[in-house]
């Protein structure tokens, strides 16, 4: 047991030798630069106040945490990168024991005030304060980490397709172009240990050093501007917005499907307003309120209501055909020779036994009065009608002779009977005429419904393929104006 802690012991005096052997040396430098240098952390490190202090700078995106269209920010984790020459900080190697560079705090020495010019965040300058690796020669390397919330014009004309630029404009905020010349360390931000994000892609990131006259100074003021340029992942939005708006719109089609008598094609048609609306209101919490552009999908979803709007209308017009009564309304010449001749010949449409064709359309002259119930309509019997006169002939048939007048002398038992058939016989003639006549009207009321129900019809076809028509070419139309689409189904 005894050996056992002698041997520790022994490490770890040996491990406080070793860091004692070091140590003195670093603090000699750090002790020289601050007390007997009297190192001033206020003022500019260069040896001729009319020079620049030449500071070199950039970026390094780790993660872009979110991007905010309502809001229209975007909040990025990012590494900066400063680095400069501090000829106050400068020492001989050999003088300190070979040290080649120490880490000083960024608030005990001097540090550009470079700051994000379009930071929309509280602190405004959020980056953490790590330490500065000095090296012998006086270059200062200062790499801080930070969340930063920029602002950023948000274009939603092509969402969900859309691309987005983001501008991180980032200058000195006291000292112009005279005192430090600010330069990009490269002409791309590095991506290498960027976290990939589900709904964003970062493209490229390119770096402009740009040099700017403000209204309120004099002086020249340079700042070095990063553009991030972004595309959006569509999968999301494919699944969840725009196929659901697909097949909700496909069932606005086939309202003009069913029959009317299920009496729900107006019920279909409102619930599909309703769903297109809600996907409406979902669109519009998600991009900025603004009146510059309208979102690509909002377009679409506009376009689809609209369809389902007429439809709806078009229903009401249909279910109004339908049940329309002969009593009531009777059929004009032009739904039975345009909408039940040529719109049902030209959708390819015919009732059973009939299949009217071109030809016969052109030569088919107007319908006769018995059709068309233009003509003198035949009096309803009245009970006057029913009953027998004088003057309604009587059929000859079957006994001619007990049916014709004859000399039979009305006395008699043959007179009366005569006179007995005769008045039966005209009865029964009078009877037979009102059921005939009113066979003729249930017929004539039935074809003027079927004409009626038949039209109904017709304009269902017709308008089935009108919004179908048109909702294919309103989907290509709108969806493939995005070049991000087409580059997406071209396969560039």
């Amino acid at each position: 047991m005894i050996p056992v802690v002698l041997t520790n012991i022994f490490y770890l005096l040996s491990a406080l030798i070793r860091c004692s052997l070091q140590g003195p040396h670093e603090e000699r430098l750090i002790d020289d630069i601050f007390r007997q240098r009297k190192y001033q952390p206020l003022s500019r490190p260069v040896a001729d106040e009319g020079n620049a202090v030449n500071v070199s700078f950039g970026i390094s995106i780790q993660q872009i945490i979110d991007v905010d269209e309502k809001n229209e920010n975007i909040h990025t984790n990012m590494w900066l990168n400063y680095e400069w020459k501090d000829y106050k900080l400068s020492w001989n190697k050999m003088d300190y024991g070979g040290v080649e560079s120490i880490r000083l705090p960024s608030n005990q020495i001097w540090t550009p005030d470079i700051l994000l010019y379009n930071s929309a965040d509280e602190d405004i300058d959020s980056k953490y304060p790590t330490n500065i690796v000095v090296s012998a020669d006086g270059s200062c390397s200062w790499v801080p980490l930070g969340l930063y919330i920029s602002s950023c014009a948000i274009d939603i004309r092509w969402f969900p397709f859309d691309d987005q630029f983001c501008t991180m404009k980032f200058g000195s905020w006291t000292y112009d172009g005279s005192k430090i010349n600010l330069t990009a360390r490269s002409d791309a931000v590095d991506l290498d240990t960027y976290q990939i994000n589900g709904e964003w892609e970062v493209l490229e990131v390119p770096a402009v050093r740009n040099v700017f006259l403000y209204e309120c100074c004099p002086e020249e003021y340079i700042d070095i501007t990063f553009t991030i340029h972004i595309r959006r992942r569509t999968l999301y939005y494919g699944f969840n917005l725009i196929i659901p708006c697909a097949l909700i719109s496909l069932l606005a089609l086939f309202t003009f499907l069913l029959p009317p008598d299920t009496n729900a094609k107006v019920g279909l048609g409102i619930t599909i307003l309703l769903s297109l609306s809600v996907f409406q209101l979902i669109v519009a919490e998600m991009v900025p309120s603004t009146s510059i552009s309208v979102p690509l999908v909002g377009v679409y979803f506009a376009c689809v209501m609209l369809m389902c709007t007429i439809s709806l209308v078009v229903t009401i017009v249909v279910l109004s055909f339908h049940h329309q009564k002969p009593e009531m309304t009777k059929a004009s010449p032009f739904v039975q020779k345009y909408i039940c001749g040529w719109l049902a010949w030209l959708l390819r449409m015919s009732r059973p036994g009939k299949a009217p064709s071109a030809p016969t359309l052109f030569k088919k002259e107007p319908l006769d009065a018995a059709e068309t119930g233009t003509g003198s309509p035949t009096p309803a019997p009245t009970a006057d009608s029913r009953s027998p006169s004088a003057t309604d002939p009587v059929p000859i048939g079957g006994d001619a002779a007990a049916a014709a007048p004859g000399p039979t002398p009305p006395g008699t038992e043959n007179g009366r009977r005569v006179l007995r058939v005769r008045n039966e016989l005209k009865c029964i003639l009078t009877e037979l005429r009102f059921v005939t006549r009113k066979l003729r009207d249930d017929d004539d009321g039935a074809d003027e419904t079927n004409d009626w129900k038949f039209a109904a019809m017709v304009i269902d076809r017709l308008c089935f393929w009108i919004f179908t028509i048109y909702l294919v070419v309103a989907t290509i139309a709108i969806f493939f104006s995005s070049s991000n689409l087409q580059r997406v189904v071209t396969g560039n």
